[in-house]
C-alpha cells in the first residue's frame, strides 16, 4: 500500500470516500460531521490531505486538514480506511502521515481530535497528544457547525459544548518542545533516581483503564440524555462529580 499526499488527480475517490465515511458512522452507532465529495476535492486540490491506495489504484484510505481561529488550531479530521483494509496498520501510517503535513504547513499550531475510537486514541497518544477537555479545543463556531450532522449532536448542546460522546485530543506544540527540553535535562542520580523529571498523564500506560472510562463516561452521557429528554433533571450530583473526575484524568 502507498500512503502518499493527496493531489487533484485523485479527486475520483472522492465519492468512495465520502460515502465509506457515512456507512462506517453508522456501523459505530455514532456519528462525524458530514463532508460532501466537493469539499474532499477541494482539500486535494490544496494540498491538504493525505490518502492511500494500493499499488494497482484502489482505494485504501484518507484522511484531511482542516485549520481554524487563524491557523491557531489544526483538526486532522475524517480518517476513514476501506473495510477490506482495516487491522493492517494503514490507519497508524495515515494518521503518521498527516499529522508530518500538519507540522510542516501549521508548525505553531495546535493538532487536536474529536474521537469515540480507542484505536484512533492510542494512534493520537503515541504522536504526543494527551486527553483535554472540550474547553482547550477551538471556540470557532464553524468547527462546532461541523457537528451538526453527528448522531450525538443533541447530546453535545445539552451540555453546552463541553462535553459529548467523542474524546478531546490535543497537541501542544509548545507544551511538547518544554517537555522535550525538560527531559534533556533530566539526571540520572547515583541511587538510580531521575532528577527534573517532567509530569504527564500517563494515557499510554492505561490504556485499558482509560478505555472503561471512555465508555462509562458515554454510558453515563446517554442515560443523562435520555432521562432529560423523559422529563428528569438529569444525573445526581454524584453521577456528575464522578463523570468530572473521569474526564479531568
Amino acid at each position: 500500500m502507498i500512503v502518499r499526499l493527496a493531489t487533484p488527480a485523485d479527486k475520483h475517490y472522492a465519492d468512495t470516500i465520502t460515502t465509506e465515511m457515512e456507512e462506517s458512522a453508522k456501523a459505530r452507532g455514532t456519528g462525524i460531521a458530514k463532508r460532501s465529495p466537493a469539499y474532499i476535492e477541494q482539500k486535494m486540490e490544496e494540498g491538504k490531505a493525505v490518502i492511500a491506495t494500493t499499488q494497482e489504484g484502489t482505494w485504501v484510505g484518507f484522511c484531511y486538514i482542516e485549520a481554524w481561529e487563524h491557523d491557531k488550531y489544526v483538526a486532522n479530521s475524517g480518517l476513514i480506511v476501506s473495510p477490506q483494509f482495516r487491522k493492517t496498520g494503514v490507519a497508524t501510517e495515515i494518521k503518521r502521515k498527516i499529522f508530518s503535513l500538519s507540522r510542516e504547513k501549521y508548525p505553531h499550531a495546535k493538532i487536536f481530535g474529536l474521537t469515540t475510537g480507542l484505536a484512533v486514541m492510542k494512534i493520537n497518544s503515541d504522536l504526543g497528544y494527551e486527553p483535554v477537555t472540550y474547553s482547550e479545543l477551538t471556540t470557532d463556531e464553524e468547527f462546532w457547525k461541523g457537528c451538526r450532522s453527528c448522531v450525538n449532536y443533541e447530546i453535545l448542546m445539552s451540555k453546552d459544548r463541553k462535553n459529548c460522546m467523542c474524546t478531546a485530543m490535543l497537541f501542544d506544540p509548545v507544551e511538547v518542545a518544554e517537555k522535550q527540553k525538560q527531559l534533556a535535562q533530566t539526571v540520572v542520580t547515583p541511587e538510580g533516581k531521575l532528577e527534573q523529571q517532567t509530569e504527564r498523564r500517563q494515557f499510554k500506560g492505561n490504556l485499558k483503564l482509560f478505555e472503561r472510562w471512555v465508555r462509562f463516561k458515554q454510558f453515563v452521557l446517554l442515560r443523562s440524555f435520555r432521562k432529560k429528554e423523559g422529563g428528569s433533571d438529569g444525573p445526581s450530583e454524584s453521577r456528575k462529580s464522578l463523570l468530572s473526575m473521569l474526564f479531568f484524568w
